[in-house]
């Protein structure tokens, strides 16, 4: 049985995760969609064209994946296709955001996503593909977004060396690094503190950046970054140095109200 998996599919990134490759990927005899809100899989299951098992989970919790660890040993299916797209971000300066937020997102985005690679490599044969949701924000650390930032550099690295541990094996790994989207993550996001001001004016659409990951995740390209400003970042990252680009953000930061 050939299966897809993605995590963080009740919403957001994940659910046009979902969307888009039930209709670009063919072969898959069922998708397995993951997160913890189960009426909005269940809803979600309904819209896809192919047989979907939904699982709710909280990723933070250890006992949440006896269910899924019990259900692959048993039924051994081949994942041809991997999609770590939980995660979430806090934004305001270090010390003004709650504990357990801060713990809350390395535990998502780091810890979980590490969980569930581990869990599902065994099950992936040659000519699968492993995407791992990182963000152009693991490229630079951040001021007043700087767990953020540093959990998904963390994937980004992560992400980049296991392409290179897996490529005997012949599965694909490729890190998703978008701008800021349109989605409701910004909306959760600013529960602690605003966003730098000029992120609203590089918002790129899911739909878009959704298209692009897939693209190049399926062409095996290493990262998939969306958009000409992104790419521009990426590339200035390289050449500048990062205390330099730290100074100017920090100042443009305390700038904008």
């Amino acid at each position: 049985m050939n299966i897809a998996i993605i995590t963080g599919a009740s919403s957001g990134m994940g659910k046009e995760f979902a969307r888009q490759l039930t209709e670009k990927v063919l072969g898959l005899d069922e998708v397995w969609l993951i997160a913890r809100r189960s009426e909005r899989l269940a809803s979600l299951a309904k819209e896809l064209p192919v047989d979907v098992r939904t699982f709710s989970m909280d990723l933070t919790d250890d006992a949440d994946y006896e269910p899924l660890t019990e259900l692959l040993a048993k039924e051994q299916p081949k994942i041809r296709v991997m999609i770590n797209c939980a995660g979430y971000g806090k934004t305001g300066p270090f010390e003004t955001i709650p504990e357990a937020d801060t713990l809350g997102m390395v535990d998502l985005n780091c810890r979980a996503l590490t969980k569930m690679t581990y869990l599902v490599l065994p099950y992936m044969p040659k000519r699968s593909y492993l995407i791992q949701f990182a963000s152009i924000a693991g490229i630079l650390p951040q001021p007043n977004f700087a767990v953020y930032a540093a959990s998904k550099a963390y994937v980004l690295s992560l992400t980049r060396a296991l392409r290179e541990e897996l490529r005997s094996r012949q599965i694909f790994v490729t890190a998703i690094c978008p701008g800021p989207v349109d989605t409701a993550f910004f909306s959760i996001a600013e529960e602690t503190g605003s966003p730098f001001g000029l992120k609203k004016y590089f918002m790129a659409r899911k739909e878009k950046v959704v298209a692009k990951a897939l693209h190049d995740a399926m062409r095996k390209k290493d990262v998939s970054v969306y958009g000409l400003s992104m790419k521009l970042l990426r590339l200035l990252v390289k050449y500048v140095p990062q205390k330099w680009i730290l100074f100017i953000y920090a100042r443009l930061l305390r700038g904008v109200k």
